[in-house]
C-alpha cells in the first residue's frame, strides 16, 4: 500500500533507503576487519601504531557514527513525517520508532547515541575507555542493522522501492 505523499518526500525516503543500507553494508565490513582477531585494553595501544589497525578503528568509529546520525537525524525523522507524524523531539520519535517496531529499544538507541558521543571523543579516554567503547559500539551493529532493515522494509511497504 502506497502513501499519498509527495514526490519529493518519496524520492528522499528512497535515497535515505538507499543510502542506509549502503553505509550499514561499509560499517559491516569494517566491523569484521577491526573484530576478526581479540585484543585487550593493554594491546590496543600498541596495535594503533600499525597504520592500517588505526586506520580500520577510525573508519569503524566514522561509520559507526554517520550510520547512528543518519537513521536518528534524517531516516526516521523523515519516515515519521511521511507517516504524517507530528513533528516530534528525538525521544517522542524514538519512543514512536519502538512501538513501531522501527528500533528494538529506545533506551538501547539512546545507549548507542551516547556511546557513539564517546568514541568521537575518544582521544580523550585511556586505553581502558576506548576499547570499552569499541566493543560496545561492536556489540551494537546489530541494533543499528536492524533498524535498517525495518525501516527499509518499512519503505518498501508503503512508498515501493526494494526491501531490504
Amino acid at each position: 500500500m502506497s502513501w499519498l505523499i509527495p514526490e519529493s518526500e518519496r524520492l528522499r525516503l528512497l535515497q535515505l533507503q538507499d543510502l542506509a543500507r549502503r553505509e550499514l553494508d561499509h560499517l559491516q565490513q569494517t566491523d569484521a576487519r577491526l573484530f576478526s582477531e581479540a585484543w585487550t585494553p593493554a594491546e590496543l595501544r600498541q596495535r594503533c601504531q600499525n597504520i592500517d589497525f588505526a586506520e580500520r578503528v577510525d573508519a569503524f568509529v566514522a561509520r559507526f557514527g554517520r550510520l547512528q546520525d543518519l537513521l536518528g537525524d534524517k531516516f526516521l525523522p523523515a519516515y515519521l513525517r511521511a507517516m504524517q507524524e507530528p513533528a516530534a523531539a528525538m525521544l517522542q520519535n524514538l519512543d514512536r520508532a519502538e512501538r513501531l517496531g522501527l528500533i528494538r529499544s529506545a533506551d538501547e538507541w539512546v545507549a548507542l547515541r551516547q556511546l557513539r558521543n564517546r568514541l568521537i571523543h575518544e582521544y580523550q579516554q585511556s586505553d581502558a575507555d576506548l576499547h570499552a567503547a569499541l566493543m560496545a559500539a561492536h556489540q551494537g551493529v546489530p541494533a543499528l542493522q536492524h533498524a535498517v532493515e525495518r525501516l527499509c522494509d518499512a519503505v518498501a511497504q508503503r512508498v515501493g522501492g526494494v526491501g531490504a
